[in-house]
């Protein structure tokens, strides 16, 4: 496993076909070298619903092979539940 790398997520699509529904796919920009790295819902490290947010910052490491994808992703920017359930 390579060390761990910090990012931004900045971009997200739905692709292909979970059980009747798209899978969320995301782009991260790592804040060391710039290069883009994708990685889907079921990399995202987390307990409860994997979602994740276009500007969140997040800790990554690169998947040997293909080399362009982000595995074990975990967010560090927690949103403050109180904007969301008032």
């Amino acid at each position: 496993m390579t060390s761990a790398r910090f990012g931004v997520v900045v971009d997200r699509s739905s692709e292909g076909d979970g059980t009747g529904a798209p899978i969320g796919m995301y782009v991260l920009r790592d804040e060391e070298d710039g290069h883009h790295y994708s990685f889907s819902y079921t990399d995202i490290v987390t307990e409860g619903f994997r979602t994740i947010r276009i500007g969140e910052r997040v800790r990554f490491h690169l998947a040997e092979l293909p080399a362009w994808r982000a595995e074990f992703v975990i967010r560090l920017d927690q949103p403050d539940p109180a904007a969301y359930y008032p």
